[in-house]
């Protein structure tokens, strides 16, 4: 027997309620607009500017406290008014007790780590932070840089932004080449002597024709030919 699928666009719309509930969800709507704005107001730049895994979550609390009377008639608004006060005091409780302690500071927000130094990967901090190479490359290309040779330090903080320091133009040097398939035809085998950078540590040396080697620093064996171009600003 075949059955024939139909939708109630009643339901679709209105789920359980009527419309006798929509101006109420306006009221509520409001209500909440104006307590989450009190809420931010309260966290400060900080709680808003920032969004570290310590600001995310009392986000996603003040969110989902807000969401829920917006719409649900069985929530009441004072049973979300409570969570919000408890959140935001809790939030100040820890951001109290972080500004006493720098331990409890690096166990809540993490510690920023070093990702370039020298125009090169430290390689055990990009391992810890699970970043993918590509993401990387992306962020610092947004910042005008097309070789790590231009860039003296690079510092993921624990907001989760990069902080670039770049060399000057006089101070460039050799380095890893970033923009896209730059990195697609490693060789093994040099056919023109000049600069060379490894493709997994950035590691950059002169070279002449012959057997590429081994990376030094990480043991690769993958090279690309080095790029010594200036930063555009």
């Amino acid at each position: 027997m075949n059955k024939t699928l139909t939708i109630d666009w009643r339901d679709v719309f209105l789920g359980t309620e009527d419309m006798s509930f929509l101006p109420e969800v306006a009221i509520r709507t409001v209500i909440m607009f104006l307590i989450i704005i009190a809420g931010l107001r309260f966290l400060g730049k900080r709680g808003v500017k920032q969004l570290s895994v310590f600001e995310l979550v009392v986000i996603i609390g003040l969110g989902s406290a807000a969401g829920d009377p917006m719409f649900y008639k069985d929530v009441g608004i004072l049973f979300s008014l409570l969570v919000f006060v408890l959140i935001i005091a809790l939030y100040a409780l820890l951001t109290y007790f972080l500004g006493k302690s720098k331990k409890f500071e690096d166990m809540v927000e993490g510690k920023p780590a070093c990702l370039i130094e020298e125009g090169v990967f430290v390689l055990d901090n990009f391992k810890k932070e699970n970043l993918g190479s590509d993401e990387f490359f992306a962020e610092l290309r947004l910042r005008g840089v097309s070789h790590l040779g231009q860039v003296e330090t690079a510092i993921e903080e624990t907001s989760g932004g990069i902080s670039v320091f770049f060399y000057t133009n006089e101070e460039i040097r050799y380095g890893l080449p970033i923009m896209l398939h730059s990195l697609k035809d490693p060789l093994k085998t040099i056919k023109t002597t000049g600069y060379y950078s490894c493709i997994f540590c950035a590691y950059t040396e002169k070279k002449t024709v012959g057997p590429a080697g081994e990376c030094p620093t990480c043991g690769h064996g993958d090279w690309v030919p080095s790029s010594k171009k200036q930063r555009v600003t």
